[in-house]
């Protein structure tokens, strides 16, 4: 059976491929039988290719590839779109780039999914230790210093001293996941946590979501995984 083609452009170069293989080679699918490949379409692409408007032209561009490839393989997109469909999906974080709106625009408008975090990546992974409905101002290293004082999350780097540098602290660690909830469900939990921030987002506006993140969507929508 042919799986799932899901094409992915991230803003990070580590983080976020880290997380998403960790979810590819722990996940539980929500349907078995539906499988997925994943696609990393921007691995040598240079940093001024990784910003959030760049990244969804690139997008759109690769959407139109794959769907075309997609009606010649016999899948369908209309009027009911098969499981196996295509997608392509954008990460980045707000930070401090000042194109997020028509990054938005572009992407809706051509059919390409938005991984979406603000300020930044890091506040999904802390999400999986605790919730937390505080602004950060746009502050990334804020929510990365918060994610560094959770307990247990140090130790899953190996070290002794009870401490982990920002530079390690990029490294996904499969029992950071484990060290969080034990035995329950940590992505249910983070899932529930981010979507309370979405209820309480103020406008459309995306720039102004703080804090805010909807990873989930591609682990549920995207992956088609309900566990890990």
């Amino acid at each position: 059976m042919r799986p799932r083609e899901v094409y992915i452009f991230t803003e990070g170069e580590v983080t976020e491929p880290e997380y998403i293989d960790f979810v590819h080679d722990h996940g539980e699918l929500a349907v078995s039988g539906q499988p997925f490949q994943i696609h990393y379409e921007n691995i040598r692409a240079p940093s001024k290719r990784r910003k959030p408007l760049p990244l969804v032209e690139d997008a759109v561009d690769c959407l139109v590839r794959v769907e075309n490839a997609a009606r010649q393989a016999g899948l369908k997109k209309e009027p009911e779109r098969d499981w196996n469909w295509p997608q392509v999906w954008c990460f980045f974080d707000r930070d401090e780039h000042k194109d997020i709106g028509p990054a938005f625009a572009q992407a809706r408008n051509a059919g390409v999914n938005i991984a979406y975090s603000h300020p930044c990546f890091e506040l999904w992974r802390l999400l999986h230790y605790q919730n937390y409905t505080g602004g950060f101002g746009g502050v990334c290293g804020d929510a990365a210093a918060l994610l560094k004082k959770q307990p247990g999350f140090a130790a899953t780097y190996g070290g002794r001293g009870g401490s982990v540098s920002a530079q390690e602290a990029k490294r996904v660690k499969p029992d950071q996941f484990a060290a969080a909830v034990p035995e329950q469900n940590r992505f249910e939990q983070a899932k529930r946590y981010a979507t309370r921030l979405g209820g309480k987002q103020p406008g459309l506006d995306p720039e102004r979501w703080d804090p805010h993140t909807d990873v989930h969507r591609f682990v549920e929508d995207g992956l088609g995984v309900c566990k890990y």
